[in-house]
């Protein structure tokens, strides 16, 4: 079968896991589907391999422009042609990769959920040979969803444009409730709906309810040999946590998205290259990150939903061999949670006074600044307005579902050259100015393709090569746009906000109370669960697959629950052996205490004491210097 050939030559794999080639197969034939597949089950094998079977590109939707950027690398790696684009990049740019993706010979093009709201976007995907849309974490689409993200609605106008592609949707993470509201919020009226198992056999479930968590920390470091992740609530405690283990000689690091760009992916490299053992991290750290060996995965903090925890303890044991995700809770951890749900609850008034402080902060006039994007910086925006940032962020999704602002998230976009100008302009530069003969000589001699499309520069790079400062080697590709010879797209991982309309007068603002109510509900809710899965003595796995309406799942046998349960089973039936041989020697006459200690093989003296203090308690033995039974 071709999917297995292709699967064979790309990916190096003989066969596919369970459920995958179904999948596949659903596409090939033309018919829409939904695929319910855990974390590290291999999602993007269902639509990148009946992709490359058949004709044409795939369009492929994702939220994370990190787990974007990731996959179109690997894909390059694999000599599959694939682009991304997102927030943050240029018109001209954008431009260019839409006619490859038309008129070349482009597999996969990766966009986020915003950019579909670009005409220019929409309209050129009318021209492409679409053989595919694919549309991953599919849950975002969802209003009832842990994740929801507004922008997911406009995929249901990309069906419109492209009516007869098939559709595959994939998540890792929805109830029932919510599948059934993605396969509505995406029209699809008969779909072949795939659910494998969220039951992970090799991953150890364990919650401990205690208050000393630093000391237990180390003491699963040492029992568990290998690399580990621990997640934290905020940025401040990465650095503490991390700081800690280092004093008690544990290869560790810290990781959180405010550290400059560099420094992270050089943290991101060591860790998975085992150079540093363990990673405290915020959870900005994991999406698009596919190691395998991660043996352990530690929550310090309760998560905000089960969905969110499932995904990130999912990040353990991707390899099949046994590995542990472990939760350190207290009571006043629960407490803290709940306190905090209360604070980042919006109420429509507060919504529309955040809306009208953007206004002043980027001193827009009213009716003005519709499609304009402008860098965001969370922290210094608060601080300015005395605004709690959990209830900015909130505003902003809600401001975002309402169509009034979209805001990108913080990811690394390197700078980007192409030369505007023809070969022929170029060299004429070179000879009537001298003195930038040389700097496009090293640019074009180090960047290929650079006439043809944008292509990344290191500025560092060009500034060792020129023997320069690297400000002068980008106050020289400024001037050289100037001169319209290059367009020059500087780096950068600022969020971006974008005016969707006009600013707004607020007596004019369109505020769904009805909507913001319920989503509240739904976040006390996830609240609530976790807080019964920290605290309830059952099977850790049944209450995560009972939440994600497996109802008839078995105990793992694995979590901590399940071995507590084995181990009092256990002793309960050694104790049980050990009464039925002291009682039948003793029921065959009075005995010493040397005859019985003589009479019970295999069993420590101090347990047959024990056992006997136990029994003479219970009234079942009496002795008087001389051990006997009671009829």
């Amino acid at each position: 079968m071709p999917e297995v050939e292709i699967l064979k030559k790309y990916w190096g794999y003989d066969s596919f896991r369970p459920l995958q080639q179904d999948i596949i197969r659903s596409v090939l034939d033309g018919e829409d589907a939904l695929a319910l597949m855990p974390t590290g089950g291999g999602k993007s094998i269902c639509f990148q391999v009946p992709a490359m079977v058949m004709e044409g590109i795939c369009l492929v939707i994702s939220p994370l422009v990190a787990l974007m950027k990731d996959q179109v690398e690997h894909l390059r790696n694999k000599g599959i042609a694939a682009e991304a684009i997102f927030a943050g990049m240029g018109k001209r740019e954008i431009d260019i990769i839409l006619d490859n993706c038309i008129f070349g010979n482009i597999k996969f093009l990766y966009l986020s959920p915003e950019r579909l709201q670009s005409d220019l976007v929409r309209t050129r995907i009318t021209y492409m040979n679409v053989n595919l849309l694919a549309i991953d974490e599919a849950h975002c689409i969802s209003q009832w969803g842990y994740d929801f993200r507004p922008p997911y609605l406009k995929i249901a106008e990309l069906r419109d444009l492209i009516p007869n592609v098939p559709v595959l949707a994939l998540t890792a993470t929805a109830t029932e409730f919510v599948r059934e509201d993605i396969l509505e919020k995406l029209k699809i009226k008969h779909a072949n709906v795939f659910v494998k198992s969220f039951a992970r056999k090799n991953l150890s479930y364990v919650v401990y309810n205690l208050d000393d968590k630093f000391k237990k920390l180390l003491q699963i470091i040492d029992k568990v040999k290998g690399c580990g992740l621990i997640y934290v609530r905020n940025r401040r405690e990465t650095a503490e946590v991390a700081a800690y283990l280092l004093r008690n000689s544990i290869s560790a690091d810290f990781y959180h998205a405010g550290l400059p760009t560099e420094l992270r992916f050089k943290k991101q490299q060591l860790w998975m290259e085992n150079k540093i053992s363990v990673m405290v991290a915020t959870n900005a750290f994991g999406m698009g990150i596919d190691k395998p060996d991660v043996r352990f995965v530690v929550h310090l903090d309760l998560p905000e939903s089960l969905e969110a925890y499932y995904q990130e303890a999912g990040r353990a044991g991707r390899d099949g061999h046994k590995s542990y995700a472990v939760l350190l809770t207290n009571k006043t951890d629960q407490v803290n949670l709940k306190n905090r749900a209360l604070e980042q609850i919006v109420e429509p008034a507060e919504i529309k006074k955040i809306y009208h402080s953007l206004g002043n902060f980027y001193q827009l006039a009213y009716g003005a600044g519709h499609g304009l994007s402008f860098d965001f910086d969370l922290i210094k925006f608060s601080k300015t307005f005395n605004y709690k940032p959990l209830k900015v962020i909130n505003s902003l999704k809600y401001l975002s579902q309402f169509g009034y602002l979209e805001l990108s998230e913080n990811i690394f976009i390197p700078s980007r050259v192409m030369f505007m100008a023809d070969h022929e302009t170029v060299y004429k530069f070179q000879i009537e100015h001298k003195s930038y003969d040389n700097f496009i000589k090293i640019l074009l001699r180090s960047y290929g393709g650079i006439f043809d499309h944008f292509t990344k520069i290191n500025e560092a790079e060009l500034a060792n090569r020129l023997k320069v400062s690297y400000n002068e080697v980008i106050n020289t590709l400024k001037y050289l746009e100037s001169q319209e010879l290059i367009q020059y797209l500087q780096q950068t991982d600022v969020p971006q906000l974008t005016f969707m309309v006009g600013r707004t007068q607020l007596s004019h603002m369109d505020i769904d109370v009805k909507f913001i109510k319920q989503r509240q509900e739904i976040h006390e809710k996830q609240i609530d669960s976790v807080i019964e899965y920290a605290s309830k003595d059952v099977c850790r796995s049944i209450l995560l697959l009972k939440y994600f309406n497996e109802i008839t799942a078995d105990k793992c046998g694995i979590c901590d629950v399940c071995i507590a349960e084995k181990k009092r089973l256990k002793v309960n039936s050694y104790m049980e052996m050990l009464d039925y041989e002291l009682i039948t020697l003793l029921q065959s006459g009075r005995k010493n205490y040397e005859e019985i200690v003589e009479g019970i093989k295999d069993i420590s003296e101090e347990k047959i004491i024990n056992r006997l203090k136990d029994l003479l308690e219970a009234g079942k033995i009496k002795t008087d210097g001389i051990w006997y039974y009671l009829n």
